[in-house]
């Protein structure tokens, strides 16, 4: 894994990312997809920095993927 997703100058549009749902938040489930958008404006959070996926679902990065992760 290439990062933690909690600093934004890690998280960058165009990187593929695992996050977490809000709906999902309880269950851990995640959820992978490519960046588009920083919703978080701060240098970090702990809980993740939220993002809006290319396909539109919103949620927090929980893992960077390196490109040899990606599947």
């Amino acid at each position: 894994m290439a990062g933690s997703g909690r600093n934004r100058s890690d998280v960058k549009p165009g990187l593929t990312v695992d996050i977490v749902l809000k709906q999902d938040q309880r269950t851990g489930k995640l959820t992978r997809g490519v960046v588009k958008d920083l919703l978080t404006n701060s240098a970090t959070h702990p809980h993740g920095i939220k993002v809006r996926l290319q396909d539109g679902q919103v949620g927090r990065v929980q893992a960077i993927l390196n490109e040899g992760d990606q599947r």
